[in-house]
């Protein structure tokens, strides 16, 4: 598998600064006017235009998506189809956490039934990981990345599938460790205990 070094270097780097500089909005910063669905399409796309798709022709977000949300009550449904800023930053907690894990364990971590206030809190506080992950994840990547973006010569690929191989370790070890911690929510400890020191016990 051929890589140019260069192009790997300028996406890795592009990559960096886009996480340093990359900020969720802050809660003033989203409307409270209410929007109709394709202006909420519209500015979720915006603040998360890092999201992919699959398809170029298909958008990651959209009305079907939104509609199911509201059909599982993984938010609370809009107010005569007009979407209010407590909706909207429902929407960018999904969309970011959906990228990881299912949207049965995200329905976990949200606030459900909860005045706007706790939300608002939830949601601050939410940003604020959103930010630490991000700064953690550029240290962690440029030291990942050292063999890449280093001269290397006929060893550039070999570094670049190690790089690759890393980062996807990395996303499965933290979804797994994120599904198992979600299953302890509501767990009796004394049975969860139990099984675990059974678990041990064969394996020894």
């Amino acid at each position: 598998m051929y890589y140019n070094k260069e192009l790997i270097n300028h996406k890795l780097l592009r990559w960096e600064r886009y996480l340093q500089n990359y900020s969720l909005p802050d809660w003033k910063e989203i409307p409270d006017i209410g929007l109709y669905m394709d202006q909420v399409i519209a500015l979720l796309t915006e603040y998360l235009d890092f999201i992919p798709s699959n398809d170029p022709k298909e958008r990651p977000i959209t009305p079907t998506t939104i509609n199911n949300y509201v059909r599982l009550k993984v938010m609370p449904p809009p107010n005569r189809r007009k979407y209010y800023r407590i909706h909207i930053a429902y929407l960018v907690v999904i969309f970011t956490l959906k990228q990881s894990v299912s949207i049965s364990a995200v329905q976990q971590i949200l606030p459900n039934g909860l005045p706007e206030d706790e939300v608002r809190g939830f949601y601050h506080r939410y940003v604020e990981i959103v930010n630490d992950v991000a700064l953690f994840f550029t240290r962690q990547t440029r030291e990942a990345a050292g063999d890449v973006l280093t001269p290397g010569g006929q060893e550039d690929d070999i570094a670049v599938t190690h790089l690759i191989i890393q980062t996807i370790l990395m996303g499965g070890f933290s979804g797994i460790l994120a599904e198992k911690l979600l299953q302890l929510h509501g767990a009796d400890p004394e049975d969860v205990l139990r099984r675990e020191v059974e678990k041990d016990s064969r394996e020894v």
